[in-house]
């Protein structure tokens, strides 16, 4: 395991079963669960996964019914007596299709921030939301906890460019964020349509050519290459072979990073980078991709 995966953990040894020593609980039996009704237990409201795959719960339901659960969900006491799921959702989900009655669960005395935190780590760990999901994910912890892209990494073991990048997604309009949730567009295509996000109706044609001829890539970063710079597109085919690959490299990297049009002028280790901007708004993007640097 590396330094990155062990950060997701970090300060959930005390809140969640199964994670480092015992959970220590007021009231709750040796184990760290105590069984509580399956109907006083409230969905999470801070869940990030928006799908869970049928195939795959009717299997932990299955399981449910012959073996039990065997690693407690957690949960938090709500002033109306019921309780609200922190951790656990599929085996909750599960545990009501496989027709039973209660759950083993711990109870904790949990903050909405921790709330969050919790659910965002434990989907994180498994590897288990799609790239518009975390996006989602990392927006709430910003937009309703007020933490800095900074902090964010700092809680989740993600670099803070990568944070950057998943929250750049929302950016896009629905119908291609439906594609990403769909898995028909990966996340390395919606970093690449990002750059078109000042040309609505060329980034939609782009995602549905994505999608429609299983671009790879590498054939959607030359796509919006062409669409950003169809002229300089055209010659750069012709000069491409004059071109040093270190400059056309370099080229390329600015113009994902700042989802503009970038062209570099090299002559013997002297020349200009020039970025090219179609509105207002996208020049205010590309001053504001800069200072995040």
């Amino acid at each position: 395991m590396n330094d990155k995966r062990k950060a997701l953990g970090r300060g959930l040894e005390s809140l969640l079963p199964g994670r480092g020593g015992p959970t220590v609980v007021p009231g709750v039996q040796k184990g760290g669960g105590r069984d509580i009704p399956v109907d006083m237990v409230d969905p999470n409201p801070y869940q990030t996964r928006s799908h869970v795959r049928e195939e795959s719960l009717k299997e932990l339901a299955e399981s449910i019914k012959v073996s039990g659960v065997v690693q407690p969900v957690v949960v938090r006491p709500l002033p109306s007596g019921r309780f609200q799921l922190v951790a656990g959702e599929r085996r909750w989900l599960a545990s009501k299709r496989a027709g039973k009655t209660t759950i083993p669960a711990v109870v904790r005395e949990i903050s909405n921030e921790q709330a969050m935190e919790i659910t965002i780590i434990e989907n994180l760990q498994r590897e288990d939301l799609n790239p518009v999901e975390q996006a989602r994910a990392f927006e709430r912890l910003s937009r309703e906890f007020n933490l800095t892209q900074e902090q964010i990494a700092a809680k989740t073991g993600k670099d803070r460019a990568s944070i950057a990048n998943f929250m750049r997604l929302l950016r896009l309009p629905a119908d291609v964020l439906g594609h990403m949730e769909k898995g028909d567009i990966s996340f390395g295509h919606g970093k690449l349509l990002c750059s078109l996000a000042g040309h609505p109706e060329d980034l939609s044609k782009a995602a549905e050519q994505v999608v429609a001829r299983n671009l790879s890539v590498r054939q959607t970063e030359e796509l919006v290459a062409e669409i950003l710079n169809p002229e300089g597109a055209k010659k750069k085919k012709h000069k491409a072979k004059h071109v040093d690959p270190n400059v056309r490299e370099a080229a390329r990297t600015l113009e994902r990073s700042l989802g503009a049009k970038v062209e570099i002028e090299d002559r013997k280790g002297k020349g200009k980078i020039v970025i090219k901007y179609a509105s207002l708004d996208e020049f205010d993007r590309i001053v504001e991709a800069l200072s995040e640097k």
